[in-house]
């Protein structure tokens, strides 16, 4: 079961926001995900981080190769840009007509150490690959994405036909049922998260599961599955993120300190 599933059917996984964590949300959210210093100093403001709890907060995430400090503000740094393309592909996944084949792949490589092979099940599960045995992975080849090259150097990739059905393949390789009453538990709580900072906790857990999602064919999927239902939710939100800080900068240029 990947990680990022609540165990429990409709389990919240809400962790309160350390300043690095709203940082870091504001800026994966942010394209091109640079703020300048001002500007983000404003904006974390309305989610409860003083402004010397925020430069401790942006020191150690210098210091830890999170963010790059560039002359006006403060950039993520290439590895983030990595997870900020995967965050994007979960709220906005590329898709195409299933026409009933697997992508598979099967590990050829041996010998490894248990920290590469941890390594490659999170890649797996990151291309949002499920294991069938040790070895096997396989998912619906509706997605618009090829496979990195450099899987060839341990992993050998197959287009597949399973014999058995396609709906009882998903629901075996998935926790489907409970990623759709986890989703749905997230959509009734941000309805009634009303302060800026319970509601940006709230919409970073409602990425997390997004990242969780398989992005399965609709002919795969449960009845009324609300994968689309939370990605709209979440594109609403960054659209109201956005609207909030052109209108904090507007009234600021406007009143000036």
């Amino acid at each position: 079961m990947p990680t990022n599933v609540p165990a429990r059917p409709g389990a919240l996984d809400l962790r309160p926001l350390s300043a690095r964590s709203v940082v870091l949300s504001l800026l994966l959210g942010t394209h091109p995900p640079e703020l300048p210093a001002r500007e983000l100093a404003r904006l974390v403001r309305g989610f409860d981080v003083g402004g010397s709890t925020l430069r401790a907060a942006l020191s150690r995430m210098v210091a830890a190769g999170d963010l790059r400090r560039t002359d006006t503000g403060y950039r993520l740094s290439e590895r983030l840009l990595e997870r900020q393309g995967r965050q994007d592909d979960a709220v906005r996944p590329r898709t195409r007509a299933w026409d009933g084949d697997w992508e598979m792949v099967v590990i050829t490589a041996t010998g490894r150490g248990p920290a590469e092979r941890a390594d490659l099940r999170a890649r797996l599960t990151g291309l949002r690959l499920a294991e069938l045995r040790e070895g096997v992975w396989l998912r619906p080849g509706n997605l618009a994405r090829a496979l990195p090259g450099d899987l060839d150097r341990v992993a050998q990739p197959y287009t597949a036909r399973p014999d058995r059905p396609g709906r009882d393949l998903a629901a075996a390789l998935w926790p489907l049922d409970t990623w759709s009453a986890t989703a749905r538990a997230l959509l009734d709580h941000i309805t009634g998260a009303l302060r800026p900072a319970d509601r940006l906790a709230a919409f970073a857990a409602v990425v997390r599961h997004l990242l969780a999602d398989p992005v399965l064919p609709p002919e795969l999927l449960p009845a009324d599955w609300p994968g689309a239902e939370l990605r709209a939710a979440y594109a609403d939100y960054q659209g109201e993120l956005t609207r909030d800080a052109v209108t904090r900068t507007r009234d600021v240029g406007t009143h000036p300190a």
